[in-house]
């Protein structure tokens, strides 16, 4: 199963929308994102990523219950 992930956006680099870059936190741990999908982006939202992009910008609020969720089916899981 394949999942997508909010993570916040701590900083973008790249002038040219097809090469910009995101480094995004999830919960912590901080990897490097394509923006290209998502020109509008800015640092400090929150980003839904997939595969190493970012599919679609959300806000602070969609993102804290999506990741509420993700912890809680964790907790099911026995994570």
């Amino acid at each position: 199963m394949c999942l997508a992930v909010p993570g916040k956006i701590l900083e973008i680099t790249g002038d040219d929308p097809l090469f910009k870059m995101g480094r995004v936190s999830f919960s912590g741990v901080v990897r490097e994102v394509s923006l290209a999908y998502v020109p509008e982006a800015q640092v400090g939202d929150y980003a839904v990523v997939h595969a190493g992009f970012a599919l679609s910008v959300l806000d602070e609020v969609a993102a804290t219950e999506t990741l509420a969720t993700l912890a809680e089916m964790e907790s099911f899981a026995g994570g």
